[in-house]
């Protein structure tokens, strides 16, 4: 979740509705710098700090099924925030007619890519493969960001200012769709394990945010997305690589397929956030969120090779 205006601004009617539903005194509310597509606040009142997020994109059955997830998951001990439940029983409520849920407020500072350690990158790829064991079980639905879900916004950039890019974007997604292994284990994944969605107290992860990309996946991918998302500067540092796979494989190691589709698996994630950051950051007029940033992660996955790439994260010999 990064940095973003509100899209939608609950009213003080909204408010109060919200104070009713669940059965606090008057709140107020502040805009909060999370998210790129979904609207952010957090709600002051007598009884403590709380964190609405008003869906933009998802319908309600959307937001139930993520609800639903972070239930199951807080369950099992992982370190993402259980909603907050309605006093008729709502998990997932309406705000200016559009979903929202309400969340306990966390506290935790968010790492820039300075603070990137390799004790934390060992953490965070700990973190995830957690994660992935808490997951099972859960009611598994499809990812929101499949293949054909990115060749239906590659469309939307076609017929938009930025239309120069569609091909471009349209072949790199075909090539490494391609190339991509159909046979690897899966269950439900986060998907989107960035730097703004995980929170941290001192040297830990305090909690993992924003499963709103949550689906099943392949458990390569998430990983990949992990690597993309904390080892990445002008290159990919190797130290830090290599401590994310280590976290990573001391909760969950890796099978010797998904070791060898991990390079793809990378150029996969690197194609489908610079579709993503283009229709949901450059096409709206954010640069904050630069796409160009992840055709530079795919430019450095592509001259480092498959054999590189094995080589860096240390598991030549897992294949």
């Amino acid at each position: 979740m990064g940095v973003v205006a509100a899209y939608t601004v609950p009213s003080e009617t909204d408010l109060a509705g919200l104070a009713e539903a669940y059965g606090l005194a008057a709140v107020r509310a502040s805009p909060v710098a999370r998210g790129t597509v979904n609207s952010s606040f957090r709600l002051d009142g007598a009884s403590g700090p709380l964190f609405l997020r008003i869906y933009e994109e998802q319908a309600f059955e959307g937001a139930r099924r993520e609800v639903a997830l972070l239930h199951h998951l807080a369950s099992r001990g992982a370190r993402t925030p259980r909603p907050e439940v309605a006093r008729d029983g709502r998990t997932v409520v309406e705000v200016a007619g559009k979903p929202a849920v309400v969340f306990p407020f966390v506290n935790g500072d968010m790492r820039c890519q300075r603070a990137v350690t390799a004790s934390a990158a060992r953490a965070v790829g700990l973190e995830v493969a957690r994660l992935s064991l808490a997951a099972r079980g859960a009611l598994a639905h499809p990812s929101r960001f499949d293949e054909d879900e990115l060749r239906r916004r590659v469309a939307i950039i076609a017929r938009s200012p930025l239309a120069d890019l569609a091909s471009p974007l349209a072949e790199a997604l075909e090539r490494v769709a391609r190339s991509r292994r159909r046979d690897l284990p899966t269950g439900m994944i986060h998907g989107d394990v960035f730097r703004d969605n995980v929170l941290w107290e001192g040297e830990a992860p305090s909690a993992v945010l924003d499963f709103e990309s949550a689906g099943v996946g392949a458990f390569a991918y998430d990983l990949a997305v992990v690597i993309l998302a904390w080892t990445f500067t002008d290159r990919f540092e190797t130290a830090l690589v290599r401590s994310v796979v280590e976290g990573y494989q001391s909760v969950r190691p890796l099978e010797a397929s998904e070791a060898a589709a991990l390079h793809d698996e990378l150029r996969f994630g690197a194609v489908r956030f610079t579709i993503t950051r283009v229709t949901d950051c450059t096409l709206r007029g954010d640069t904050r969120k630069d796409h160009r940033r992840f055709q530079a992660r795919l430019a450095a996955l592509e001259a480092m090779g498959a054999r590189g790439l094995l080589d860096a994260a240390g598991l030549v010999r897992a294949t």
